[in-house]
């Protein structure tokens, strides 16, 4: 990677994953694709080429890349879980359909592709705990059945086309950066900022529910290290599961509290939330990674909050 083009910049993971980017490959244009509306701000804007690159049309796609030569496209553009439940037709128009823009774009002027999927992917009938790389995907959600269509059109082009296609399925994701927008994982950030902030956390999610987690900076250095990874090695591409930690609200809550002794926590249940949640599996086995391009995260539940205490300390502080 050299040039490479984020499109999705401004979101959760878009805005970290482009200054990760721009601190790794000085030498070349990290460009900060955004939609109308959603233009980057503050460093974003300020550290970087940025573009207008609205994932439905092919035509913006194809001239951010051939205008800074691009090599390495980084799709991120989607719907989160509960917002496409309510607004699937869109769902399906930016994760499918704009995912074959990206793939059409890339095919034609020789781009290498990463689209995230994610724990989503998987449905009621896939195997709840250590869930196989490669097992039974039928979920119940617009949000999990664009994410298992993605896979199966990037492993199409890489395979009928030749194109270079990567991704990772992502556990929750959880960061001090940008704040949560409509998953079903976001209580895992929620509760973060009720407890720095010293109010009293409304936990959507039942106690007992278990899904898989991640700290940031580690879904970061997995979205970098997937496509460094030495090709020659990758028996799949996509898309990989990773995994981190596991835990139900009750352990998140424990966790912070040997920090912030005096926070409290009570249910008040969301349906939709709680029904995604159900769907997903309890942990990931994410064997294959390791095996095929060395993953291994690095951070546990302890840590991750620790940091991210210290972090949102910081920034409420400003």
């Amino acid at each position: 990677m050299k040039n490479v083009l984020i499109i999705g910049s401004t979101g959760q993971i878009g805005s970290e994953l482009t200054m990760k980017l721009r601190g790794i490959y000085t030498n070349g244009n990290i460009v900060a694709g955004y939609i109308k509306g959603a233009e980057p701000k503050g460093v974003l804007a300020e550290s970087g080429p940025s573009a207008e690159v609205d994932i439905t049309s092919a035509e913006q796609i194809a001239q951010a890349v051939d205008k800074y030569q691009v090599d390495t496209i980084y799709n991120l553009a989607a719907l989160l879980s509960a917002v496409a439940e309510n607004k699937p037709q869109l769902a399906w128009k930016i994760g499918v359909g704009g995912l074959f823009n990206v793939l059409e774009v890339a095919r034609e002027k020789h781009c290498a592709v990463f689209t995230p999927s994610s724990i989503g992917s998987f449905g009621l009938n896939t195997p709840k705990d250590h869930t196989p790389q490669d097992t039974i995907q039928r979920p119940n959600t617009m949000y999990g059945v664009t994410k298992v269509s993605g896979e199966l059109l990037s492993d199409y082009y890489a395979h009928r086309f030749g194109v270079d296609t990567r991704s990772v399925r992502f556990p929750g994701l959880i960061s001090y950066v940008t704040p949560p927008g409509g998953g079903t994982t976001d209580y895992a950030v929620d509760i973060y900022y009720s407890a720095v902030k010293g109010e009293t956390f409304k936990c959507p999610i039942a106690a007992g529910t278990f899904m898989d987690m991640m700290y940031m900076p580690d879904a970061l250095r997995a979205a970098i290290e997937i496509m460094e990874a030495d090709a020659s090695r990758l028996v799949h591409r996509n898309s990989f599961n990773i995994a981190s930690m596991s835990f139900d609200p009750e352990m998140i809550y424990a966790s912070i509290k040997k920090y912030i002794p005096d926070f409290k926590m009570q249910y008040e249940h969301d349906h939709l939330r709680q029904a995604i949640a159900d769907s997903w599996p309890n942990s990931l086995d994410d064997s294959c990674a390791r095996a095929e391009w060395d993953w291994k995260p690095e951070f546990d539940l302890d840590t991750m909050t620790r940091d991210m205490i210290e972090k949102l300390r910081v920034k409420f502080s400003k």
